[in-house]
């Protein structure tokens, strides 16, 4: 999925301090709840969605670096998601549905339809784009997930792009009707240890949990890693704290052990988690780097594959000073420059519709940040 914000923000994100909480044995960690923030996405999705990662209180859980909560939407009467093709660089797409379909295409020549309970998983390295939408015709008439990305490692920038899709992913369900089905990574419960098979280069984990009201689950985890619980629904409680809807708990490494709790009303949750990622990164629409440059250079990349109907750059001025306004994506104002199948992020094919033009960058330059001592 793309991100849609018209005037995206650049961001430069660095692992928090990740001491061990110091308290004594077998209390509780301390839980730091990060509240989401509504952000309108525009384009012909035209819907809010609720971010919580990356914000200033934190920009990184172990190398997820991006977490959108978004629906339940009613696509019965619309169009439903329709995202154009849109470029990515140096991290991961995580898709995960509660509810919906969406089908995805991609320039190394995918096409699939995921559901919920199913993984779609598309690694960027040194660049890719895809589309992704609503199927036509029959389809689920809510839509209703999270989308995530995880920051690739610097050794892995200029790998080349590949897509994943898991659709038997490990499942642990309790006497009391809990259920944990992990997504990317490993954990356990019950005694039983849960593997995916998807492919990551970072310590990573990744589950999403259904308590029915009343009941609590205890998942053994990798003390190593920090971990954050977004809550879908329901009343949850994160080690004993509770945690509100479209919210983020977050505890620091050391536990071996995390607690989640359902109240009076059934919860769904998603459990993300993973070692303290070690180095900086900018991020800025849909492309991850180490630098300004890079995302520029990446942008540059993407705009020569996309040619404007209005005749030159979005947002850049034309003859006699005026700006050119951004087309509206799947209007007919983009179309691929030739070529473009050869270039950098290759060429959707199959989607009907241009593909999505790059914001204008931001006139400030960043400089990565030093990770805190």
């Amino acid at each position: 999925m793309s991100n849609l914000e018209t005037r995206p923000r650049e961001e430069v994100c660095a692992a928090g301090s990740h001491a061990p909480s110091s308290g004594t044995p077998g209390t509780p960690p301390r839980v730091e709840i990060l509240d989401h923030r509504q952000v309108p996405l525009g384009g012909t999705r035209a819907m809010d969605v609720r971010r919580t990662l990356p914000q200033r209180a934190r920009s990184l859980v172990g190398a997820w670096c991006f977490l959108d909560h978004y629906g339940p939407d009613d696509v019965s009467a619309s169009d439903g998601m329709q995202v154009p093709p849109h470029p990515h660089t140096g991290l991961q797409t995580v898709s995960w549905l509660f509810e919906g379909e969406i089908l995805h295409r991609d320039s190394v020549g995918s096409l699939q339809t995921v559901r919920p309970g199913e993984l779609n998983l598309m690694t960027a390295g040194r660049g890719i784009s895809h589309s992704e939408e609503s199927p036509a015709g029959l389809r689920p008439p809510l839509l209703h997930g999270v989308q995530l990305w995880v920051a690739l490692p610097g050794d892995r920038l200029g790998d080349e792009p590949f897509f994943e899709h898991h659709g038997d992913l490990p499942l642990w369900s309790g006497p009391g009707g809990e259920r944990v089905q992990v997504l990317v990574g490993s954990l356990s419960v019950g005694g039983v240890e849960l593997r995916s098979a998807a492919t990551v280069f970072t310590p990573l984990v990744g589950a999403q949990v259904d308590l029915p009201a009343g009941v609590s689950v205890q998942v053994e985890v990798d003390p190593r890693f920090e971990h954050a619980l977004l809550v879908d629904a329901g009343d949850a409680s994160f080690e004993g704290v509770a945690v509100p809807v479209a919210s983020l708990g977050y505890v620091e490494p050391g536990c071996s052990t995390v607690t989640v709790s359902a109240g009076e009303r059934p919860v769904r949750a998603v459990l993300i988690g993973g070692e303290p990622f070690a180095e900086e990164i900018v991020m800025w629409w849909n492309f991850v780097g180490r630098s300004h440059d890079e995302v520029a250079a990446a942008r540059a990349d993407w705009m020569a594959q996309v040619e404007v109907a209005q005749g030159d750059e979005p947002g850049v001025p034309a003859a006699g000073g005026a700006k050119v306004p951004v087309p509206i994506p799947g209007d007919g104002g983009t179309r691929y420059a030739a070529g473009a199948s050869g270039r950098r992020f290759g060429e959707v094919v199959g989607y009907d519709g241009g593909p999505l033009p790059a914001p204008v960058l931001p006139d400030v330059r960043l400089k990565p940040r030093r990770r805190p001592a």
